[in-house]
Parts: structure tokens; C-alpha cells; sequence
């Protein structure tokens, strides 16, 4: 293919592709460039796999530190593991391209984004959703594009599409919106509790830019002279699955009409007639035309197939899920909070046979968590991890570290809950929380959410107000569509979209949809956010049962942290050369000091006495001394003409041997010795820095007071 270089004009900026250009044995490739981030994406399809029965889709997203003109540290000084953000990023590109390919396909299929440069301005995560479209339809992959994606800020009453980091940072939203000419196919967002009708809006806002790039790409291909990909589907011998039908659709039907509520007493039946199947089968003669075409893979995804007609078509017709529930009803909750002795904060929720539970930890300024990536946050202040364990669905496998699942949706329960928690300058601790899927039968990331909330208030983390969260599906045959409230495993894995919903009384916190189709309306967003208001609502109601607000007082068991301001000229005083003086304090008082750049001082200490000690330390240490002022010191050393005595922590003078006593003193050690505690005056404070201090002339309530303020300081 010849070199193509494009430019499209959007929304007060320029992207510009270069198509054709690089990675010429790639299936088809295009570079990004937005101000100065550029991103190269390839698409690269490989031969089908024996035994594969999926689409083989897989998505990378490649952070080089180069591209912020950066060299890696540690002792390879290369890149290594990816950062949580670029596992992120990885599962954005993902989310709206794999519904666009055909089920049927099996060829290996690779999406590959590298973010070349990076200006610190244009966030590269969105031009690679749209640049893995261009390169899917550029290599001539199955895809069932164009496809895009857009980012959708609010800076005051404003919506704007692709905002900058700052923008972002400065709003009160930020929304990426995915879709293709037909609907809507994916949806992610983090607001500050915006009502559900902006939210609705901002959606309507993103999709309409989504088309401005629908529109652009079928002209490049049109004009690369692409021919439409072939979407003809392989015709399969009906023969096996009309005898599935046949044998088992009426077990099955009668199954699922039965509504049980019972997850496993269900799945034993549905097991026990695939069972039947299987033998029914294996006993037909070798020369049968069933018997000729039966594997058990085939088999066992007819059989799924046939029981996932058979769910669908009952909610259609009949308003009935499953397990009997409304289409908007909730399952059953029950909620616990002071689960777990000596942990700061827990809290178990439990939604049918969804249990999850979160554990909060309260740090000091020093555990937060350093962000080795692209992208301009330094350091990260509260952190939800989300552990997924194999007994949570009943099998047994080896535990591995965390995955790009456990990393997404820990992502999103801490996108949650972000808006509530208290700003650092009044709560300056640093917030861990940790979901632990106990049991599984879907939205875990929702109940991860629900069982934060109760967790952190049970800590006594002052939230501003709590979070529930919700997960809604989809089933749409046609023209019908029916949406369901607090889906389960079975209705997401046969169902035609996962969107979860998180928020407060006021509005939403989090967002994020996933589809199995390929697009769905902008009325069935609205509805679905609409319906899912109603679910969350009743939810928090349940929580707020147990515990209405977060407890009155922190953890008995979580750090003391105290924090002052000082002067940021007095950083260095408090340091002290080769940190001799921080060192001497945190060993004195078994407090940990965190000393920002401004002068904020944060001390901290799992005994409240120690931190309030190191607290008047420092504060001695930095409080301002004048002339006149009276101190109880204590005498470091003497020599010939005078003797000096430390009266605040690093803070010493000389008292001339002139100024011991009235009179003539004859040798300093008749009048004091080292380790005497004397009571003195500051005569002067010289140009230089230095005190010179007096014993005389200090009045008896000058005398009492200071000898009342080092009392108080023991």
C-alpha cells in the first residue's frame, strides 16, 4: 500500500494519520498524532489454532518511556511489567473492537498500540480506540467497523470532546464514548455525582463527535480502494443441532420456566440433562450422521446456544427471568460491617450469591503508591485492589497475580469512589481498600463498591456520602429490548450487555458498559441509566440500615497523623544535616515524619502520644524567638567565657559568663554545670542568627510560665 497521510479537523484540534508508512509487514498499521502524542496501532491477523472455540482476540497497549523522553529505572533501566494505567488503556481498545468481530471467527487475531510520544496534554487512549479501527479495516481483518471512540470533559457547564489532562483534572467528568454507525457499543466514565440526565447528555454529546469519525473512516477506505470484508458466515450441517433440539429442548424449557432461585440446584439440572445428552448420543450407531459430526466442544456450545434461546425467549415474552425476579428486582442483600478483628475498617456485602469482602486500611503520607507510567499523576492517594479467588466460583486452580480483569475492576471501584472521600488538606491519610470476592455470581465490581463504602465508613474515613452500585443487562431479539436490574452470572454470560452503574443519592460516580452486539440505541442508554437510579437507590437503602454514617472516630487500631505548617525555609533546620535531626526525632518518639515541599509536615504514629510529641518538637523547633522571650533550658557545654544552653529543640545559645549572676562570677562551673536545667531570657537574636541569652532580669511569672511550658512539652 502507498504512504496515505490524512488530517482530520476536530473540535478545535488536528489528528493526522499516516497510513502505510510504518510496520510494512503488519496485516495494516496507521500512526495517531494529536498535538505531539502519537500512537502507532497494527492489526495483524495469524492461521486458526486446533481446538480454539472463541475468537482469538488479543489486544495490547505498549507504554516506552522514551516517548516522555525518559530512561526506565531499576537495575535493567528498560521497561518491564506494564503500569496499572497501560493495562487500562488495553482493556479500553478491547471492549468496543471485540464485539465487532464475527463469532464465527478462529484466526488469530492481534491489536498492537504504542504510544511513540506523548506531550503530557492529549491523553493517547482514545486516539488508539479509534486508530485500532483504522488498522483492523486497513489489513482487511472480519470486522464489522468503522468504529470509534471519543473522551467527553466538563469544565463548568461545558461539554467538551477530547479534553486535555488539565481539563480533565479541572472538571467534573470524564467520559470515553465508543460506537459505531449504527449505536452505541461501549461506555466508561468517572464524574464528581453527575445527575443521571447530564450524564445521559454527555453521552448524546460524545456520540454525536463518535460520528464525525464513523464518517471520515469510510471515506479513507473508500478512497485506499479497501473492498468490504467478507462477514458471510460458514454454513454449519444442521444436523447435530436439530437433534439437540429435538432430545433436550423441552427439559431445558422446562428448566428454565421452573425459575428456581437456586444457582446450583439450576445448574445441577441443566448439568444432569446435558448428561443425558452426551450418553444418548455415545449410544447412537457409529455410521449415524449425528454421531458422525458430535464433539464435545461443538456439542457443549449447542447445548449453551439452547439454553441461552431458551432464557432469552422467556424474558422477552414473559417478563420472567430465570430465577423468577421482576426485570427490575434486586436479589436478596444482607450486609455486616467489624467482620475482621484488628483491621481498620471491613465490610461484607452480600447480593444473592454475590459476597464480597472489602477491608480499608488507613497509611501514612509514605505508602502512597508511586506511578511509574505516561501520564502526569505522580502518585496515587487511595487504592482499591480487587482479588478474585477460584473457591469464589467453586473450582480449584492454581492462584496467579492479578490480571487484567482483577486490575480493571478494582479500577472502577476505586473510579467510584474517588468523589466521596475527603480532600487530603482535612484528611491526610492514605486509603487502601481491599475486595475480596468471596462468592460469585456476577457484579462483583458492584458489590466491590457497595462493600468499600461500608468498609471505609466503618474505619471512620468521614466520606462525604455513600456509594452503591448496580449492574444492568440486556436482552434484545429484534425490535425488543428488555432491560434487567442486578444481573447474575447466567444473564451476563447470555446476555447482551454488562453495564454497571455506581453512584451517590445525588448522581453517578462511575460508569462502564460492555456489549456483546454490536451497538445499542441511545434510548436504551437512557433507559438502562434511568432503571439503574432505581437500583442503586434501593441498594443504599440496605447499607445505610446497618450503618447510616461513618463512625464517629477513627480505628483504635489506625496511625495517629497530625499535621502542621511550617516555613519552607525550615525544612532544611528540621532535616538536619545528613537527616541527624529527623532521625534523632522519629527515634525519640517512635513517629514517622513526612515532610512536603510546601512546609506541610505530616507525623504519624500507631501510638496517638508519640505523634503529639514529635508535633511540639517541631513546633519548638520552628516557633519564632524573640528578644524578652523565657525559656527552661539545659546547659550542652561550658567554656571559659560563657556556657551555652540548648532551650528549644536545635536551638541553642550563649550565656556570657557576665550573665550568669549579679556580680562577678570568678569561673563558669561555679555557677552551672552541664545537664543543669537554668531558666534564661533571649537578650538578642544578631545578624547572624545567633541567640545571646541572660539569666538575669526574668521576672518570677516569667520564670513560672516558662517552667509551665516545659512541663507541658515532657
Amino acid at each position: 500500500m502507498d504512504a496515505v497521510t490524512k488530517i482530520i479537523p476536530f473540535y478545535g484540534r488536528e489528528i493526522k494519520l499516516r497510513i502505510g508508512t510504518f510496520a510494512p509487514q503488519a496485516g495494516g498499521s496507521v500512526l495517531v498524532q494529536c498535538g505531539e502524542t502519537a500512537i502507532l496501532v497494527t492489526a495483524t491477523r495469524g492461521p486458526a489454532r486446533d481446538g480454539v472455540d472463541f475468537v482469538p482476540l488479543l489486544v495490547d497497549y505498549e507504554e516506552r518511556l522514551y516517548a516522555a523522553g525518559r530512561i526506565p529505572g531499576g537495575f535493567l533501566r528498560r521497561e518491564g511489567r506494564p503500569p496499572e494505567k497501560a493495562t487500562l488503556i488495553c482493556r479500553l481498545i478491547d471492549r468496543p473492537m471485540r464485539p465487532l468481530f464475527p463469532n464465527w471467527l478462529r484466526d488469530d487475531v492481534q491489536i498492537v498500540a504504542t504510544t511513540m510520544a506523548i506531550d503530557e496534554k492529549v491523553p493517547p487512549d482514545v486516539l488508539a480506540v479509534t486508530g485500532a479501527s483504522i488498522a483492523a479495516m486497513v489489513a482487511g481483518l472480519p470486522f464489522m467497523g468503522p468504529m470509534a471512540g471519543v473522551r467527553v470533559g466538563l469544565v463548568g457547564d461545558e461539554f467538551i470532546i477530547n479534553p486535555t489532562y488539565a481539563e480533565v483534572e479541572a472538571g467534573d467528568l470524564d467520559l470515553v464514548v465508543a460506537g459505531t454507525a449504527e449505536g452505541i457499543i461501549m461506555v466508561e466514565a468517572g464524574s464528581n455525582q453527575l445527575p443521571e440526565a447530564d450524564m445521559i447528555e454527555a453521552i448524546d454529546f460524545g456520540y454525536e463527535a463518535v460520528q464525525e469519525l464513523i464518517k471520515f473512516q469510510l471515506e479513507l477506505i473508500q478512497e485506499l480502494g479497501i473492498a468490504p470484508p467478507d462477514l458471510t458466515e460458514p454454513v454449519i450441517d444442521p444436523t447435530l443441532e436439530n437433534f439437540i433440539a429435538n432430545t433436550v429442548k423441552d427439559k431445558v424449557a422446562q428448566v428454565v420456566a421452573s425459575c428456581e432461585k437456586d444457582r446450583n440446584v439450576r445448574d445441577a439440572a441443566l448439568d444432569a440433562i446435558k448428561a443425558d445428552l452426551l450418553e444418548a448420543i455415545a449410544a447412537l450407531p457409529d455410521e449415524d450422521p449425528v454421531k458422525l459430526v458430535a464433539d464435545k466442544k461443538v456439542i457443549s456450545a449447542t447445548y449453551k446456544e439452547l439454553t441461552k434461546k431458551l432464557m432469552r425467549l422467556q424474558v422477552i415474552e414473559q417478563n420472567v427471568r430465570i430465577d423468577g425476579r421482576k426485570l427490575d428486582e434486586v436479589r436478596p442483600i444482607w450486609t455486616e460491617v467489624s467482620v475482621i478483628p484488628r483491621v481498620h475498617g471491613s465490610g461484607l456485602f452480600n447480593r444473592g450469591l454475590t459476597q464480597v469482602l472489602s477491608i480499608a486500611t488507613l497509611g501514612t503520607p509514605g505508602d502512597a503508591q508511586e506511578l511509574d507510567d505516561l501520564h502526569p499523576d505522580a502518585k496515587k492517594r487511595y487504592m482499591h485492589h480487587y482479588n478474585f479467588p477460584p473457591y469464589s466460583v467453586g473450582e480449584a486452580k492454581p492462584m496467579r497475580s492479578p490480571g487484567r480483569r482483577e486490575i480493571g475492576h478494582g479500577a472502577l471501584a476505586e473510579r467510584a469512589l474517588l468523589p466521596v472521600l475527603p480532600p487530603k488538606d482535612k484528611f491526610p491519610y492514605i486509603l487502601r481498600v481491599v475486595s475480596e470476592v468471596l462468592s460469585s455470581n456476577g457484579s462483583t465490581s458492584m458489590g466491590s463498591v457497595c462493600g468499600s463504602t461500608l468498609a471505609l465508613m466503618d474505619a471512620g474515613v468521614p466520606i462525604s456520602k455513600p456509594v452503591s452500585g448496580v449492574a444492568m443487562g440486556l436482552i434484545k431479539e429484534g425490535d425488543e429490548v428488555r432491560i434487567l436490574t442486578d444481573i447474575q452470572g447466567i444473564e451476563d454470560f447470555l446476555g447482551d450487555m454488562d453495564f454497571k452503574v455506581a453512584g451517590t443519592d445525588s448522581g453517578i460516580t462511575a460508569l462502564q458498559m460492555d456489549m456483546k452486539i454490536t451497538s445499542i440505541s441511545m434510548e436504551t442508554v437512557r433507559s438502562a441509566i434511568m432503571q439503574a437510579k432505581t437500583g442503586r437507590v434501593h441498594i443504599m437503602g440496605k447499607m445505610l440500615e446497618l450503618l447510616s454514617e461513618p463512625r464517629p472516630q477513627l480505628s483504635p487500631y489506625a496511625p495517629r497523623l497530625l499535621t502542621i505548617r511550617i516555613d519552607p525555609e525550615q525544612i532544611g533546620m528540621i532535616i538536619g544535616p545528613g537527616g541527624k535531626n529527623i532521625k534523632g526525632i522519629t527515634e525519640e518518639t517512635g513517629a514517622k515524619i513526612d515532610i512536603e515541599d510546601d512546609g506541610t509536615v505530616m507525623i504519624s504514629s500507631m501510638n496517638g502520644d508519640g505523634a503529639l510529641k514529635a508535633k511540639r518538637i517541631i513546633e519548638n523547633m520552628t516557633r519564632r524567638v524573640g528578644s524578652g522571650d523565657v525559656y527552661l533550658g539545659k546547659v550542652t557545654r561550658i567554656i571559659p567565657i560563657g556556657a551555652f544552653v540548648e532551650f528549644l529543640p536545635g536551638k541553642e545559645g550563649m550565656v556570657h559568663i557576665s550573665q550568669l549572676a549579679e556580680g562577678r562570677v570568678g569561673k563558669v562551673e561555679d555557677e552551672v554545670a552541664v545537664g543543669d536545667e537554668v531558666l534564661i531570657k533571649i537578650r538578642e537574636v544578631d545578624n547572624r542568627g545567633r541567640f545571646n541569652l541572660t539569666r538575669l532580669g526574668i521576672h518570677p511569672d516569667e520564670a513560672a510560665a516558662a517552667r509551665a511550658a516545659a512541663a507541658v512539652k515532657e
